[in-house]
């Protein structure tokens, strides 16, 4: 039963090294070349000189076949969808991906589109398709997702964990000073849509629209203010068991990464606004302004996957009022993948900033184990009297980095992490967190 389980790991396995049609936007810039375009040591860069899942696979189920250095891969994957951290548990699931380049231009990048269906031990059921299509010359590149979800969202009060001790008894339960964990539930429904048009050499200008919808939240305790949800509810007129945010989106991107699965070296930045409007369909009006940025610095031209990269991302309300849900906080990026050590949202405020530094480095010679370390400060304000920047709260941890597809430098992304008031967890995935 075991050597059975055993095979059939790395036959997915297996499939999923080969048949990865790569990753969105700029991962298809020759790896023999820098992010600006300067050539650098291709032996250093010589993916079949490295080893992947791929490659362990053909090793055990066919030991005595030759690696084809020419095999390109499928257009269509289907892999299992794994995950686990502390906010969702383990997550199991199918999911699968398409990629074309269209166009005769040699330069434009994959399109690629995906979807996954999957369930996790928290009870929580989720749906996506998304896409990220570039056309001929990269001249427009459009971006969007849909999901259906049944989600059980954690809730550790609102702000970055000073608690109060005294003041009214909502005000002591907004800011939660027990550190006191609610599940919510709900139904979450998201559709977003962005176009983007390059205006000069990796930098983008886009605009979109995204209207995400809770219906049926659910949560012990709320009457008569019993739980930071419902604190936060009353003092913002918001219904108890449902909201819409609905808005237009209006950004500014610039990308010089090598890749964006593990970059060695670039630049990525993102900065844009939300406006949510009630006349489309949002509960309250709000602007948001966000940031996002990404720096890598590569420290070996013999092994490029030693660099350092940093990381900050950051988003403030400017005027009005965002439900409680869709407020900034831990694991609030687009990834969802900021502050590991802490669940979901375990802070949060109508500002919020995560910083974050990671350290990687190769651990064998054929790049299949690699290793990281990192840290990450978070800060947030409150409706207390607590600013933003004020208070930081840190979290950090290491991890090991398993090299699933040597072409696309897709990576299984083991990390432990820990962070303050007694959180810590395992967090897996695939790919590097930023």
């Amino acid at each position: 039963m075991l050597r059975s389980l055993f095979t059939l790991f790395f036959i997915i396995t297996g499939a999923f090294a080969f048949g990865q049609v790569g990753a969105p936007a700029d991962s298809l810039k020759a790896d023999s070349l820098g992010a600006k375009g300067k050539k650098i040591n291709p032996r250093a860069y010589n993916v079949n000189k490295q080893y992947d899942f791929g490659d362990l696979a053909r090793n055990i189920l066919h030991p005595k076949k030759k690696a084809d250095t020419l095999h390109k891969g499928s257009g269509l994957t289907i892999v299992p969808n794994i995950a686990a951290n502390p906010t969702i548990g383990a997550q199991l699931g199918i999911k699968a991906v398409a990629g074309r380049k269209l166009g005769d231009d040699p330069n434009t990048l994959l399109s690629i589109a995906a979807t996954s269906a999957s369930i996790t031990t928290k009870g929580i059921i989720y749906f996506y398709i998304n896409h990220n299509i570039f056309t001929n010359g990269n001249k427009w590149n459009i971006q969007g997702n849909l999901v259906v979800s049944k989600s059980v969202t954690p809730d550790d009060g609102f702000g970055i964990g000073v608690g109060k001790t005294e003041g009214s008894p909502a005000e002591t339960v907004l800011a939660d000073p027990a550190h006191k964990g609610y599940a919510i539930h709900s139904y979450y429904f998201n559709f977003r849509e962005k176009i983007y048009k390059e205006v000069a050499k990796d930098l983008f200008l886009g605009a979109g629209a995204s209207f995400e919808v809770r219906r049926k939240i659910q949560i012990s305790d709320t009457v008569n203010n019993g739980t930071p949800l419902s604190v936060y509810d009353n003092q913002h007129g918001f219904p108890k068991d449902h909201y819409s945010a609905d808005g237009f989106l209006f950004n500014v991107e610039y990308t010089s990464r090598d890749n964006p699965n593990r970059p060695y070296k670039g630049i990525y930045f993102d900065a844009g606004f939300r406006v949510n409007q009630t006349w489309i369909g949002s509960t309250k009006n709000s602007v948001q302004f966000t940031t996002d940025f990404r720096k890598y610095f590569a420290l070996s031209d013999v092994n490029p996957e030693t660099v350092l990269a940093v990381w900050n991302w950051g988003s403030y309300l400017l005027s009005g009022t965002i439900p409680y849900l869709e407020l900034p906080g831990t694991g609030r990026d687009g990834t969802f993948r900021s502050g590991r050590g802490y669940t979901s949202q375990y802070f949060k405020g109508t500002e919020f900033n995560d910083t974050e530094a990671e350290f990687r480095f190769p651990i064998l010679a054929n790049k299949f184990v690699s290793g990281v370390t990192f840290v990450n400060l978070q800060t947030a304000n409150d409706e207390q009297g607590t600013e933003l920047f004020q208070v930081f709260q840190p979290g950090g941890g290491a991890g090991l980095r398993l090299l699933f597809n040597k072409v696309t430098r897709t990576n299984l992304a083991l990390d432990y992490a820990w962070g303050k008031f007694g959180n810590r967890g395992f967090f897996l995935n695939l790919n590097e967190s930023f």
